[in-house]
């Protein structure tokens, strides 16, 4: 088993789970089972993915909750650009949360790639 809590990848997606719940308690409240949710669980998603592959044996469903996470990371980036574009978030939010987003997604595709190298 690997410690989660270890990995930049995982503090990252947490932090950036945080962010999202910060930032969506503002949006209409008629969203709240729509893209307020969706947001959620996908930020959510990050790292509960990199938890669960961490708590695998194998390499390979390692890598495979790895990539699960990496997919939702990029879920998020474009929903926080519709939320952006439907005016649910202002400017500086938005490109703080892209950054993190892509911050996120560099980091658990380097973590990829030097998985992939060695199984």
């Amino acid at each position: 088993m690997r410690d989660h809590t270890k990995l930049r990848a995982f503090e990252l997606a947490d932090n950036l789970a945080l962010a999202i719940y910060q930032v969506t308690s503002s949006f209409p409240n008629n969203e709240m089972f729509g893209l307020t949710s969706q947001l959620r669980r996908a930020a959510v998603s990050i790292a509960s993915n990199i938890v669960e592959g961490s708590a695998r044996n194998s390499m390979a469903e390692y890598i495979k909750f790895l990539n699960i996470a990496y997919g939702s990371a990029k879920e998020v980036e474009y929903q926080i650009s519709l939320a952006y574009r439907l005016h649910y978030i202002e400017e500086a939010n938005y490109k703080t949360l892209k950054e993190q987003c892509i911050e996120t997604s560099k980091v658990l595709n380097a973590l990829l790639r030097s998985l992939r190298s060695i199984s």
